[in-house]
């Protein structure tokens, strides 16, 4: 059985999975979080809610049955956007196959999936096949909160501080309760780089820290 989540304060519906658990992009090579996933927001507030987290704890498990491609392709019949994972990750490549086989089926639909499974060179190839679609946007997400960019052709994203200035499209979200309202940004291929701005208390810290360490 699918199961979707729709915020309030997004244009779309979208496909997740529980953070952290199913986020192996998320660790440095030392085992620790990398500083734009220990501030993540979907280890905080409503996403510690048990009807929020069960959905995403189904959808683990739902993902291997058998039907499970052909369900998705019915599903968004009538979605023109779609987003992957406003938590979680791909962390499985056969996962990340059965999600290139939903986006090829649903032409009608524009995929954004951002992720970190770029760091691991068995994606690399399926990624390639995702980016080529040209109703998918892949974006690459960078580990940084001050503004540092991945090195890639392929559409990515970073995070800033609150009037930081950068060579990026920067979200406007934040400034409107944090809602998309008309801007697609995301879904945009022609769009290099999005910069989100850091919220919430824990990475605002981390951030002001991050500030006064480099300073």
């Amino acid at each position: 059985m699918l199961k979707l989540s729709k915020s309030s304060k997004m244009p779309c519906r979208s496909w997740s999975l529980q953070a952290l658990d199913t986020c192996p992009g998320s660790l440095d090579s030392n085992g620790s979080l990398v500083p734009a996933c220990s501030g993540c927001y979907a280890t905080s507030g409503n996403y510690r809610y048990p009807n929020v987290k069960a959905p995403r704890i189904h959808n683990r498990d739902d993902w291997k049955r058998d039907h499970w491609v052909t369900d998705m392709v019915k599903e968004l019949d009538n979605d023109r956007y779609f987003r992957w994972f406003d938590s979680g990750d791909m962390y499985d490549i056969r996962l990340a196959r059965k999600i290139h086989a939903v986006m090829l089926a649903t032409p009608w639909v524009k995929h954004w999936l951002p992720t970190r499974m770029h760091k691991f060179s068995k994606f690399a190839s399926v990624i390639r096949d995702m980016s080529a679609l040209p109703n998918v946007v892949v974006r690459l997400s960078s580990d940084s909160i001050d503004g540092t960019k991945i090195d890639t052709n392929l559409p990515n994203s970073t995070i800033i501080a609150d009037g930081q200035t950068i060579d990026a499209t920067v979200c406007e979200a934040y400034n409107r309760e944090g809602k998309c309202g008309s801007c697609r940004a995301c879904w945009d291929k022609t769009v290099h780089t999005v910069a989100y701005v850091g919220h919430g208390v824990s990475m605002v810290s981390k951030q002001k820290r991050n500030v006064i360490a480099i300073g």
